[in-house]
């Protein structure tokens, strides 16, 4: 009886540890950035190269917010896409750092929850704001959703004749 309990014990203390490496604090978004300057950069260049900006608001804090980043980050087709045909921009909304002059330069998407995503042109002007809840499929967001969604906002889509 006593090896069996002193194998529990064993068993749950190295269960514990592997959850506490598991449990890393997650910094994908800066809480310190100065977004209206990150966006004011990432309009130039995009207007400078004919692209689109991509803007993920969203906090650390925020499961589905890292969930979505995770998925770009490892499914190269979509980080590709994303590169090539965007700017992109991180812009956080948190309790140390709601951004919300950024957010009402960006028409308040949070209004659609997070993360949300918006689209600006070149000239810095809102032309789309997307609800991430239709970006996802089953427990997570689905990488054709997502690239077909990016698609339609490149500056060849919106400017097609």
């Amino acid at each position: 009886m006593k090896r069996i309990l002193l194998l529990l014990i064993c068993v749950m203390g190295m269960l514990a540890a592997n959850a506490q490496t598991d449990n890393k604090p997650v910094k994908i978004y800066n809480v310190e950035a100065n977004a209206k300057a990150d966006l004011d950069k990432a309009i130039a260049k995009a207007k400078k190269e004919n692209k689109n900006v991509f803007v993920q608001v969203g906090g650390n804090w925020c499961v589905w917010c890292i969930r979505f980043h995770d998925l770009v980050d490892a499914t190269p087709e979509l980080k590709n896409y994303l590169n090539e045909k965007y700017e992109t921009v991180l812009v956080n909304y948190s309790p140390e750092n709601k951004n919300e002059e950024t957010l009402k330069r960006l028409k308040n998407p949070g209004r659609f929850g997070f993360p949300v995503f918006v689209i600006l042109n070149g000239a810095g002007e809102v032309i789309h704001i997307q609800n991430s809840a239709y970006l996802e499929k089953g427990n997570g967001h689905d990488p054709k959703l997502i690239l077909d969604f990016l698609k339609n906002w490149t500056v060849a889509a919106v400017n097609a004749k």
